[in-house]
């Protein structure tokens, strides 16, 4: 099987299938990256410890800090005490929130993860209430979930009107 065919079939497993944690996998939250595929994690009971990204999602899949991940337990391992099995996200959080089966220790950071639209007052939450009932949300159109590189300066161009008859004026004054 190709690179290019082995990474396919793994983000459509990835991005596709909801799974449930089984009774030894647990739903843990990624504080950190500690390189060479290890990453540092907080369990709902507060534990930190390391876990392993196994081959096949390297180079396919990241992951970053504050993103979810279910973890099966590596019972030989003293610093690393468990290994990736399935990486969250917004979606899965909220159908893992649906089935009640989502860690209470979680709940608020979740929320804050999953939330799309900005705080709306009463008055239109009654006026779009109808709107929504009908209504399904696109995760293309959203582009909350997107990587922002914050190794880069942001830079922001305007042109003012002045600036421009500036130039226009120097472009004269040479001909």
């Amino acid at each position: 099987m190709s690179q290019a065919t082995k990474r396919k079939h793994v983000v459509k497993e990835v991005l596709g299938d909801f799974v449930t944690p089984t009774e030894n996998q647990q739903i843990v939250k990624v504080i950190g990256s500690r390189g060479n595929n290890l990453h540092e994690i907080v369990t709902a009971d507060g534990d930190n410890f390391l876990v392993s990204m196994p081959t096949k999602f390297r180079k396919n899949i990241w992951i970053k800090r504050g993103d979810f991940v279910i973890v099966d337990p590596i019972e030989e391992g003293e610093k690393v005490k468990a290994e990736i099995s399935f990486i969250l996200y917004k979606d899965h959080v909220q159908h893992l929130q649906k089935q009640q089966l989502w860690p209470e220790a979680f709940t608020d950071q979740a929320r804050k993860k999953t939330s799309l639209e900005p705080k709306k007052t009463e008055e239109e939450k009654g006026d779009n209430e109808e709107e929504d009932e009908g209504e399904y949300s696109d995760s293309e159109d959203d582009e909350s979930d997107l990587f922002v590189n914050t190794n880069r300066c942001n830079y922001h161009y305007s042109e003012s009107e002045e600036d421009s008859e500036e130039d226009d004026e120097r472009t004269e004054d040479k001909s």
